[in-house]
């Protein structure tokens, strides 16, 4: 009798053990999906600076291979810092384009130049939103693993809490795009 008892307690170990490990997986998957989207629609951010950067080349070409050589200075989003370091660089290629725009009128005009800054307002949302939604993804994970009898798991398997994405302080709305 008592074998049997014991061999209950452990199957039941063993079951919340297995079910605990799928849960922290999903949880694992969520964050590193959430993730990928933030790089996702960074890239596809950058991508349509480019485009304005190329708007851009025939009014000012010195402005041209200045903001292309900040474009190229993006680097693969791995963590937290390299979003960080990514959002400084889009800061000074919006604020150099900004200039730019202010000494050519016909620029602000044109319709490329328009449909370009939208789209950048629109992957900047969606930027924005990728972040919540990791930064949610996060926090379900940390919790979990936090958590008893959960930590004890997380603890064998190697599951640690991940870092949350943050603004910076100086830097808490976008730039402004609207161009007067």
């Amino acid at each position: 009798m008592i074998i049997g008892i014991i061999l209950v307690v452990l199957v039941l170990i063993v079951f919340y053990f297995i079910s605990t490990q799928r849960s922290l997986v999903n949880l694992e998957e969520n964050v590193n999906n959430a993730f990928a989207n933030i790089a996702v629609n960074l890239n596809s951010r950058w991508d349509a600076l480019k485009a304005l950067a190329n708007a851009v080349k025939a009014y000012s070409e010195h402005e041209y291979q200045t903001l292309l050589d900040i474009i190229d200075k993006r680097n693969a989003v791995k963590n937290a810092n390299d979003v960080k370091e990514g959002e400084a660089l889009l800061g000074s290629a919006l604020s150099r384009i900004n200039a730019v725009a202010e000494s050519y009128p016909e620029l602000k005009a044109s319709e490329l130049y328009t449909k370009t800054m939208d789209s950048i307002n629109d992957y900047e949302n969606k930027v924005r939103i990728s972040r919540m939604v990791y930064n949610d993804s996060v926090t379900k994970l940390n919790r979990a693993v936090k958590m008893f009898p959960t930590s004890i798991a997380a603890s064998i398997l190697n599951v640690h809490p991940k870092e949350y994405l943050s603004t910076d302080e100086a830097k808490k709305d976008m730039p402004d795009l609207e161009f007067r």
